[in-house]
């Protein structure tokens, strides 16, 4: 090792480990267990939980993403055998959360993660009646579709949707980080950005999907699509983490359609049922209930390249 390497390589070791040691960001939070030692208080890992929202998959959507051979031969034993490991998965993550997020008492984080875990097992059945109902949609709304079986395989919209579902229900129930973290891991893979916090009704369908965003407080209805580049978000954020809480972002009643990168901004604005949002319409105020609503296009200006002009207007040819 060179000397100049040295030096640079030690300089920078002691200013780095200096911000670890004054950063409270960093290594953890500090605390104590149940015997009075102190200890470091870890994250969730990511890697598990993305795991968990797999294994879930196989749950849910069966013979698509995993060995099925068991499902089909004793489907009760299949399911079974991935919700007790998935339970006691989840579990330890959400305690490490709960820790995490500063509970102190030991037995009150084990208590409170399995009561979460079992409202959230208790959930799941309805969770994928829901998602069978987004697959509906899909399917009603795409004359490209071939089949249901398509929809589910190979559509990143429906996936976005599916981990939406199952991280909204750990929304309610409080629980820190694990929600968006299952929502950022659909975001990365398919463009689609939902908040687990958004509340959307059923029958949902997201076409192409790349951009579509939806923020934390959008009520969406039942019936409703949205295309590529849709934006539901807030009117403004400039007061930051003190509009936490509030409504900012719109409300989308039933049997609603908006088509690709429009905005509908505002926690006051209301798309009323049974209305058409045109593409390209930036919206801030609430739209009545049967309504289309475009965006007026402008003059289109087509230029022929000179040499088609010249064979035009070359009347001795």
């Amino acid at each position: 090792m060179s000397q100049k390497k040295k030096e640079v390589i030690l300089q920078a070791v002691s200013e780095i480990t200096e911000v670890y040691e004054k950063e409270a960001l960093f290594l953890g939070k500090s605390g104590t267990c149940g015997c009075g030692s102190d200890f470091r208080r870890c994250l969730p890992d990511r890697d598990v939980i993305i795991e968990i929202i797999q294994e879930l998959e196989q749950v849910v959507f069966p013979g698509y993403f995993g060995d099925d051979s068991m499902a089909r031969v004793q489907p009760d034993y299949h399911v079974g055998f991935w919700l007790n490991e998935l339970y006691d998965k989840l579990k330890e993550q959400v305690e490490i959360a709960l820790r995490y997020q500063g509970e102190e008492e030991e037995a009150t984080v084990r208590e409170r993660a399995e009561e979460i875990c079992g409202v959230f097992f208790e959930r799941l059945p309805s969770v994928q009646k829901t998602l069978l109902t987004d697959v509906q949609a899909g399917f009603d709304g795409d004359p490209a579709a071939k089949s249901k079986e398509e929809i589910i395989f190979c559509y990143p919209g429906l996936f976005a949707i599916y981990v939406y579902r199952i991280a909204h229900e750990l929304y309610v129930e409080n629980v820190p980080y694990i929600p968006r973290i299952m929502t950022e891991y659909a975001h990365g893979k398919t463009g689609i950005d939902i908040n687990p916090g958004a509340t959307i009704g059923e029958y949902f369908f997201i076409d192409h999907g790349t951009g579509v965003v939806i923020g934390e407080t959008t009520n969406i209805g039942n019936y409703v699509k949205l295309y590529q580049g849709v934006t539901l978000g807030a009117l403004s954020t400039r007061s930051g983490h003190q509009l936490s809480g509030v409504k900012r972002h719109p409300t989308i009643e039933d049997h609603v359609t908006i088509y690709s990168n429009s905005s509908v901004l505002g926690g006051e604005t209301v798309i009323g049922e049974n209305s058409t949002i045109g593409g390209n319409t930036f919206i801030t105020e609430s739209i009545p209930a049967n309504t289309r609503v475009s965006a007026k296009s402008p003059e289109l200006v087509i230029k022929r390249p000179k040499e088609e002009m010249k064979k035009v207007w070359d009347w001795d040819n």
